[in-house]
């Protein structure tokens, strides 16, 4: 059984990594060996459940406190802890009944005596949490809408049934372990003996022998397989979110339950709108009459167009508010709102006529005539008389 790596080192980065930058990691480590961009090499589906293993910890902020903290032992229910904090729980013992039997969990019973706690090899297993990741427009992020996506997963041969056995054959169960997977070995050092528990050699961890396999599984008792999942995408999703469909994971082994999908949203970005939790933002232009004479504009919004009335003398800048026209919030019917920034265009290219009509108007106006400008004069006098 090899050795698992460090979750750092799969994704890439260093410890003190970001949450961004571990997001960035997996989707480029997902994409660059993703099985199906490697249909000839099987090692490919074991890298990308690695991967998708080391995210799964590294992005979930108690998960990858514990790892960093305690290591592997710390979120692998392998080690015994069930994902739990190995020193948390049942009499501060990770619910171990005694050290002997915490070590024998945590380092495979170095240095301590006792019986094994180690579940049966051939006990039910859950499988293994698959991810995809999808890019849907923004409209749709606001909107929702269903889809249907394909996956590859592992699922019970229908071959065998999963037992991994040729037709009207069986399993044995191992002799050197007696189906326990593994077997422990004692040693007698200067410190006294020492009891180690290692997978069983004759059967490779797994409890039994498969004398004639499945000649489609190969003994596996699984095979990878396309399925078509129709999923629900929520109104309101946001770029980076996920969606987890239970049970649409790989297939559990020996039986057990199946794992989940994880399936990572990508959101396109709009021309118009820009999206900040659940409000929109947009910048509109108006005309300099527009701007000055106030106007009724057209607002588009992720519903439609709407009108909408500036006042007279709006200026560059003006924000004014939709209410209720922003995104609507996941599984609720509240919505955010719209917010609208007013940009003043000014005009460009103009004739000798035009120049002049804007002087004989510019000499007409007064000081009352801009606020602004006459308040920043005043205080400019003001600071000069100090």
């Amino acid at each position: 059984m090899a050795e698992k790596r460090d979750y750092y080192e799969v994704l890439g980065i260093q410890k003190g990594a970001s949450e961004d930058e571990i997001k960035k990691a997996f989707r480029k480590k997902a994409r660059e060996n993703h099985p199906d961009l490697h249909p000839d090499d099987p090692s490919y589906v074991e890298k990308f459940q690695e991967i998708n293993e080391a995210n799964e910890v590294l992005s979930d902020p108690e998960k990858r406190k514990r790892y960093d903290q305690f290591g592997h032992a710390g979120v692998d229910p392998s080690y015994g802890g069930g994902g739990a904090d190995p020193f948390g729980g049942m009499g501060g013992m990770g619910g171990f009944g005694d050290v002997s039997d915490l070590f024998e969990n945590i380092f495979g019973g170095f240095g301590f005596g006792g019986g094994s706690t180690r579940s049966s090899a051939n006990a039910p297993r859950k499988g293994s949490d698959i991810q995809e990741n999808i890019t849907i427009s923004f409209m749709d992020a606001c909107n929702g809408k269903k889809q249907e996506i394909k996956i590859n997963r592992m699922g019970v041969c229908d071959a065998c049934k999963g037992t991994g056995a040729d037709g009207g054959t069986t399993a044995d169960i191992c002799p050197d372990c007696q189906g326990r997977g593994s077997v422990k070995t004692t040693q007698r050092t200067p410190f006294g003996a020492i009891s180690s528990t290692k997978p069983c050699p004759h059967c490779g961890g797994k409890g039994k022998i498969i004398k004639n396999p499945c000649s489609k599984c190969h003994g596996v008792g699984r095979v990878r397989v396309q399925k078509t999942v129709s999923i629900e995408i929520p109104a309101g999703i946001d770029d980076g979110q996920a969606i987890r469909l239970s049970g649409q994971g790989d297939s559990g082994i020996n039986g057990g339950p199946s794992g989940d999908l994880l399936i990572g949203i990508t959101v396109k970005s709009h021309p118009l709108f820009r999206r900040e939790g659940y409000d929109i933002h947009c910048d509109i232009p108006v005309t300099y009459m527009e701007a000055v004479l106030g106007a009724e504009i057209t607002v588009p919004t992720i519903d439609g167009d709407v009108k909408y009335n500036i006042a007279e003398g709006t200026q560059t800048g003006t924000v004014f508010r939709l209410k209720g026209k922003g995104v609507r919030k996941i599984h609720r019917t509240e919505r955010g709102n719209q917010y609208v920034k007013i940009f003043v265009e000014v005009p460009k290219n103009l004739t000798k006529k035009q120049k002049d009509l804007l002087k004989e108007f510019e000499a007409s106006l007064t000081d009352k005539n801009y606020a602004k400008r006459q308040s920043f004069f005043e205080k400019l006098k003001a600071k000069l008389d100090l």
